[in-house]
């Protein structure tokens, strides 16, 4: 396997990840995750995320050159995410990726978080056909993206206008007396039918289709959920987990694969992938494999592993910046938490 040796890291949330690959070969994929700290608050607490990054990033680096069997003079770039992502999280890596470039004398490649959701599956699948629709699906993400060319052109074809699917998670979970993070306890708990109860299917209605084909909006199922738990707690009734996780689980799985397959058709795209945390959903890829099957549109879907935060998807993102003859950042780039997708490079 031939390509740059390339060290990505990601700080953007709750994972200090450091990746190491060789082109699209992974060499070393080191995670330490903050969320057991951020459990007894219900949600990520920004100043908690950048303490924990700031304490588990050399460690973290030295499990990842450790596992590759690189040195660090041995690496021909630096890729970092530089958003989006909480500030002062985004800031804690993009301060270690600076002090390494200076140290060792090579360059800086700040790229976006979400494209690095994409490129991640190159480790898996290899290259991505084009065009191919990409559906992110995070805690703070729900988009459905057009990728042409993942170093150079990715394009938002529609994304959230309020709570991204894995925040409607963690809020129905916290309803139902479930653990954070929500995504896998519900998952788990959904074991009764989902056609149980009738929750709403947000910006589906034919009006909606209009103007936000392609968006998506989680409020309403949200607020529906909560409702209906209210009446049966104000009424004396018990709640039955298993249906209601059952019945939200397959609201909002429904409505990102309707709209994914949607975008397939739109765009004329034949591959369909899928990344971001909740991509690792078991309901969401059972769904979405059955629907992209009757629609002849291949599925491409990273492991779990590589869906939640890593480095090493920052990692192979910078690879194929560079193996298209993207400059390097200049070492006085800031971090952006709003960073548009469409802007790969920084």
């Amino acid at each position: 396997m031939s390509g740059p040796l390339v060290l990505g890291i990601e700080s953007s949330c709750d994972e200090t990840g450091i990746g190491i690959v060789r082109g699209t070969e992974l060499l070393a994929n080191e995670v330490a995750s903050s969320v057991e700290q951020h459990v007894r608050f219900g949600g990520v607490v920004p100043e908690v995320a950048s303490r924990a990054h700031l304490e588990a990033m050399v460690p973290t680096l030295r499990r990842a050159c450790a596992t590759a069997d690189v040195d660090l003079t041995e690496i021909d770039g630096i890729a970092v995410t530089a958003g989006p992502g909480l500030m002062g999280a985004l800031v804690v890596g993009l301060a270690a990726a600076k002090a390494l470039a200076v140290a060792l004398d090579k360059p800086l490649y700040g790229v976006n978080h979400l494209a690095g959701h994409v490129a991640v599956d190159l480790l898996e699948h290899g290259p991505l056909p084009t065009p191919c629709v990409a559906l992110l699906v995070s805690g703070g993400h729900t988009s459905l993206l057009e990728v042409d060319d993942i170093a150079t052109s990715i394009t938002e074809l529609g994304a959230t206008i309020d709570d991204a699917a894995g925040e409607a998670y963690d809020k129905v979970a916290r309803l139902l007396g479930l653990p954070y993070p929500g995504g896998p306890h519900i998952d788990r708990a959904a074991t009764g039918d989902p056609a149980a109860i009738a929750f709403p299917r947000g910006l589906t209605a034919p009006k909606d289709l209009v103007k936000h084909r392609f968006d998506f909006s989680f409020s309403g199922l949200k607020t529906a959920v909560a409702r209906w738990v209210e009446t049966r707690e104000r009424d004396g009734e018990a709640i039955p987990v298993a249906d209601v996780a059952a019945s939200f689980q397959e609201a909002v799985c429904d409505v990102l694969t309707g709209k994914a397959i949607d975008a397939c058709r739109a765009t004329g795209a034949e591959s369909l992938l899928i990344g971001g945390g909740v991509a690792a959903n078991g309901r969401l890829r059972t769904l979405l494999a059955e629907r992209a099957s009757a629609a002849g549109i291949a599925l491409r879907t990273p492991r779990p592993g590589l869906c939640t935060d890593n480095g090493a998807m920052i990692a192979v993102l910078g690879a194929e910046v560079i193996e298209a003859g993207g400059a390097p950042s200049a070492l006085d780039i800031g971090a952006d938490p709003s960073l548009p997708v469409g802007r790969i490079l920084v």
